[in-house]
């Protein structure tokens, strides 16, 4: 009896319940089931990493931005300093060039004073 059901597409399953499906397909869909919901489950997780990933990455490159920033400003700052001390010594020189000429200047009135 039951090759005439299986002919006309009943089956009974393991609790002797009649089934549409024959039961090996139903065992093959049960255990698709099953690692669908294992796939969906990994799936998941991954999203979870990924998305720890991008998150941790993100905030990388906002620490390298402020650091790079720092740096820019350093270089900034440096290059002014070194004008600043370009300009005082270009000054320095100058002075250092007016106190030489005042100097000579002296030399020649002392000079003059005694010989008269």
């Amino acid at each position: 009896m039951a090759d005439a059901l299986a002919k006309s597409g009943l089956y009974f399953d393991e609790l002797n319940k009649i089934r549409v499906l024959e039961p090996e397909v139903a065992q093959q869909t049960g255990e698709l089931k099953e690692e669908c919901k294992d796939f969906l489950e990994k799936i998941t997780e991954f999203q979870k990493i990924a998305d720890g990933f991008i998150q941790m990455a993100d905030m990388l490159a906002k620490e390298v931005e402020k650091e790079k920033m720092k740096a820019i400003g350093a270089r900034n700052l440096l290059k002014s300093v070194a004008k600043q001390r370009e300009a005082e010594q270009q000054q320095l020189q100058a002075l250092i060039i007016e106190k030489t000429m005042e100097l000579e200047r002296l030399r020649i009135q002392y000079q003059s004073l005694q010989k008269n």
